[in-house]
């Protein structure tokens, strides 16, 4: 199996490809940067690109005009920027639209290659987009741009797996609420750790590696029949 994950460099993606890695899996991964988190494995390639950038995250179509194309997509890279509603209109709608095309524009593009390499080359691909608990129950105001961003993708999630099952391919979102990664760990400098975790049902936030755990059972295939459907796995602070 061959997997492109965006956002590798750390937290969801990087747990993600490590457990695709470890279960001997191809994958691609992409980042800003052109260094990576493993230099050491052969079935890991990667691709320096930045999503906020549309002629540097065009090069990732040319993934799917190879010989050998993906067979699963996992849309994880993101950002999660504040932007007060007190803040001038330029300001605020500069966020709104740096988040949407990093979060959702270039997702939804980069699905779309995915989606009709799949269809001519009669592949049951299945596309997998890492959304947020912010995507259904909201967020605070000043993350409003984050919240809608994650929204859309649960939305667009939707569309494909209605549109495209007819093909074989399927289509699922994951929603985390806090997850222990490193951004998780910034909203706890700001925030204080009891924030994260006084709604929780548990009495800790997600570990990454379950994230992965899903995301692996999901690319395998095994799930078909739960196409367009979202995971919610937020430690039972919003129940859906």
């Amino acid at each position: 199996m061959i997997v492109l994950i965006t956002g590798t460099s750390r937290g969801i993606g990087k747990s993600i490809a490590q457990k695709l890695l470890n279960e001997g899996h191809e994958v691609i991964g992409t980042s800003r940067s052109t260094n990576h988190e493993f230099p050491n494995d052969e079935n890991y390639r990667h691709i320096a690109c930045d999503l906020s950038k549309p002629n540097e995250f065009e090069k990732l179509k040319s993934v799917f005009q190879e010989d050998e194309i993906p067979e699963v997509l996992i849309n994880n890279a993101g950002m999660f920027a504040e932007a007060d509603f007190d803040i001038s209109d330029e300001e605020w709608l500069a966020n709104w639209d740096l988040t949407l095309q990093v979060n959702l524009r270039s997702a939804a593009l980069i699905s779309k290659w995915a989606l009709n390499a799949w269809k001519k080359a009669g592949v049951e691909g299945r596309l997998i987009n890492i959304s947020s608990r912010a995507g259904t129950r909201g967020d605070t105001q000043e993350y409003a741009s984050y919240a809608a961003s994650k929204g859309g993708m649960t939305a667009f999630t939707k569309s494909i797996g209605r549109s495209f099952g007819k093909h074989g391919i399927t289509a699922y979102t994951i929603a985390p609420g806090f997850v222990n990664t490193d951004m998780a760990q910034g909203s706890i400098e700001v925030y204080g750790e009891d924030y994260l975790t006084k709604d929780l049902a548990l009495d800790s936030i997600a570990p990454p590696e379950q994230i992965a755990e899903i995301s692996y059972l999901l690319a395998s295939g095994k799930l078909k029949h739960a196409t367009g459907q979202t995971f919610h796995i937020n430690s039972g602070s919003y129940l859906v």
